[in-house]
């Protein structure tokens, strides 16, 4: 089974650190990629680390993943609400697929309480700040059969 994990990030993420901090905290997404890079070698995973504000971007990267990834860590932001299309490509994957959002989306409007991605994930980690890529990739390293913490 392949060890490459694909860790993909919707769109405004690229403003990380700077947008919102009192929900989303200072931590920019170059912060998060070293970060999940560093664990990622811990934990004997590859990584690709994508960030687009552009749904087919998405979309393709989950198209690749599905042909060479052992797993998918998805933080979909906005399109977790939105996107049918991002749905449907993970629906196409048969692969362990972790949705993360750094705030408790539970705790906000009610709009962001339903999420398509849901349906099509294995497992979601919410409201556990940027430490939930950390959470995300133990998991699917242990989905993965690691042998490694």
């Amino acid at each position: 089974m392949s060890r490459l994990v694909y860790v993909l990030n919707g769109p405004n993420l690229n403003l990380l650190g700077k947008r919102q901090p009192h929900i989303y905290g200072y931590a920019t997404l170059a912060d998060v990629e070293r970060d999940c890079r560093a664990l990622a070698t811990e934990l004997g995973l590859e990584l690709r680390f994508h960030q687009s504000n552009r749904e087919y971007e998405i979309i393709d990267w989950i198209h690749d993943a599905r042909e060479t990834a052992g797993g998918i860590v998805i933080n979909p932001a906005a399109f977790t609400h939105t996107s049918v299309a991002i749905l449907d490509a993970l629906n196409a994957c048969e692969l362990p697929i972790i949705e993360v959002h750094i705030s408790n989306v539970h705790r906000r409007e009610a709009f962001r309480h339903h999420s398509y991605v849901s349906l099509a994930a294995t497992g979601v980690i919410a409201g556990c700040g940027t430490q939930g890529y950390e959470l995300a990739l133990r998991r699917l390293a242990r989905l993965l059969g690691s042998d490694k913490p």
